[in-house]
């Protein structure tokens, strides 16, 4: 299977078979002494990385709208090596977002921290997958994301509402799967709760929250793959014939 599936364009995904193998990453396996110096270098550069636990994808497909893959449980410094070497390592990172939606159709996302490895990038509220966001060996997408939200930004979706599917936009860096999740507020007191959360973080993972209340509006520091997102949104696209996001 391997990596089988169209880049640089949103695909439509019904379900996410990600299963995690307990075995270890080739590219983990293959590449120890690499990792430890490297990891070496990487703190003496920025002391706040923590080498914990996250997941990386030895294959992955798209197969009847459905992303079928598996990954490995890989320590921080390997995907940090990984990072730099991603060509032909036989191994790629895929990650999700909850595309926030306010009641008057802005979207919230964030602008990462400055001591966090995308310092200033902006994006929706996400992390990497961890064995946590696994059920049985299946991959649990919206407990990543809902997950991911709280813990950056306070804002619990237990109670918001979700997009009918899931839908993935994928590259050889790597592929984010996203939904729309939609609260009532409008962005402006999304924003406020977001600030008022961070405001009580003694060292929190983002600087704060950025609207985004049309197409053209495009933060600076934004992610290079955010465009195609943020376009899609304000183009109607995952909506319902009323133009408004289709949710259930």
């Amino acid at each position: 299977m391997s990596f089988d599936l169209p880049r640089n364009i949103i695909l439509p995904v019904d379900a996410v078979d990600v299963r995690l193998d307990p075995g270890p990453h080739p590219f983990a396996r293959d590449n120890e002494r690499a990792i430890a110096e490297n990891w070496q270098r990487e703190i003496e550069a920025n002391p706040a990385l923590f080498d914990g636990t996250v997941v990386l994808l030895s294959a992955l497909a798209y197969r009847d709208r459905r992303l079928v893959g598996r990954c490995h449980a890989v320590n921080y410094s390997t995907f940090m090596l990984w990072r730099k070497r991603r060509e032909n390592s036989g191994a790629e990172h895929a990650y999700a977002h909850a595309m926030l939606v306010a009641g008057d159709n802005a979207l919230v996302a964030i602008r990462m921290g400055p001591h966090t490895v995308n310092a200033g990038r902006v994006y929706f509220a996400a992390g990497s997958f961890e064995p946590i966001d696994f059920r049985d060996g299946l991959v649990d997408v919206d407990f990543n994301m809902m997950r991911e939200v709280g813990e950056e930004t306070g804002i619990d979706l237990s109670g918001a509402q979700r997009g009918h599917r899931y839908y993935a936009l994928s590259s050889p860096s790597g592929t984010v799967i996203f939904r729309h999740y939609r609260v009532a507020e409008p962005a402006d007191e999304i924003a406020r709760r977001i600030s008022a959360f961070v405001a009580t973080e003694a060292e929190p993972e983002i600087e704060g929250p950025v609207i985004i209340r049309h197409a053209s509006d495009l933060p600076e520091g934004l992610m290079g793959y955010m465009k195609l997102l943020i376009e899609w949104h304000f183009a109607g696209s995952g909506q319902d014939p009323s133009g408004a996001p289709s949710f259930r």
